[in-house]
């Protein structure tokens, strides 16, 4: 695990330097605007660097780049190098053969053998994955032009205010209106019912600058505003549920087939600082309760969540960062953790 960002960009290089060109290359990365803008950005530099055989793929709604099904899709590509962004890190392999990076910035959870693990997560402020990615990149190879991409990628998820160099270079060359409309745009394309992800990295790819999309009537950025409507329907409804408590845990159940229970999460915590705030959707997937925990600072939900025993089986939940996690468990897990908590007598 990389202790400074400049430690990073030298193992980045190397790591780069030694793949074979010609091999096949596969980007997958999450299918929020960070993960997609991540991608996005890795996919583009990696073309300038001479690789000719590149694929860049998202998850579905089962975003656990562990699970069977997204093994199988990363299988299915026969990759000879890997790189995994904004999916988090474990110690159990993703491959069976070939060469493995991994880019993020939530809690690390452990290093794939013979993998490279670039983590943000000890890094003074913690950077984003599109925001690392960048910076990996640039001794490399000329990303300039992909300042507004990676921009995009910060405001999703450290917002406006975040403390780093080139969010301030991009403040001075575009319209800030723009890129926050950008941002809404494209975490609705995997927020909305058919998630689609891929149509918010090809909008991405195929505009050349934030004002260029904004002004688009090309079909995927028509569809990601679609997109956003339906999503804007949706929080309209689930921000009317109300919540129950037990302890110092506040319980909000809403159910839509569209991801609002993340932002929705956000909205109670600063209703609620002194709870630790759980959205569960019962809607998103067959079966199963998706769900998003916030809590204030001094609240590590990853300790919390984990010092609750629900046993061996299907499902994956606290993940990801110390006042931002989840995860989704098949329903007689997810009534059993209600159990733990008191919800359920």
């Amino acid at each position: 695990m990389s202790a400074t960002p400049e430690i990073a960009r030298e193992e980045f290089a190397s790591y780069v330097g030694r793949l074979d060109r010609k091999g096949r290359t596969l980007v997958f990365h999450d299918s929020d605007a960070d993960g997609v803008t991540a991608g996005v950005v890795l996919e583009a530099a990696l073309g300038r660097m001479g690789f000719v055989s590149l694929s860049r793929i998202a998850p579905g709604r089962e975003r656990d780049a562990w699970s069977v099904e997204n093994r199988t899709l990363i299988a299915s590509h026969a990759p000879d190098s890997l790189f995994l962004l904004d999916l988090g890190s474990r110690g159990e392999p993703l491959i069976d053969r070939g060469e493995v990076c991994l880019i993020d910035h939530h809690h690390p959870d452990g290093t794939p053998p013979g993998a490279l693990l670039i983590s943000g997560f000890t890094w003074r402020p913690i950077p984003n994955t599109s925001l690392m990615v960048y910076d990996l990149c640039s001794p490399i190879v000329s990303v300039d032009d992909l300042d507004w991409i990676a921009a995009v990628g910060v405001l999703s998820d450290l917002g406006d205010k975040a403390p780093f160099p080139l969010l301030e270079r991009v403040k001075k060359r575009y319209r800030m209106a723009h890129l926050k409309e950008i941002t809404t745009l494209v975490n609705a394309a995997r927020r909305v019912s058919d998630c689609r992800p891929d149509i918010a990295a090809r909008a991405l790819m195929t505009h050349g600058s934030p004002a260029a999309l904004i002004a688009s009537e090309s079909s995927d950025v028509e569809w990601m505003r679609n997109a956003r409507e339906e999503v804007k329907a949706e929080m309209a409804i689930a921000k009317k549920a109300a919540p129950k408590f037990s302890g110092n845990v506040a319980l909000v159940r809403v159910r839509s087939t569209c991801q609002v229970h993340p932002v929705i999460a956000q909205i109670w915590r600063t209703r609620l600082p002194k709870y630790i705030v759980i959205v569960a959707n019962d809607g998103f997937l067959p079966g199963r309760v998706n769900f998003s925990a916030r809590s204030a600072e001094g609240v590590n939900l990853l300790e919390f969540l984990r010092g609750i025993d629900l046993g061996e089986g299907e499902g994956s939940y606290a993940r990801g960062h110390e006042q931002a996690t989840g995860g989704s468990l098949p329903v007689e897990r997810w009534n059993l953790l209600l159990e733990k908590l008191g919800f359920i007598p």
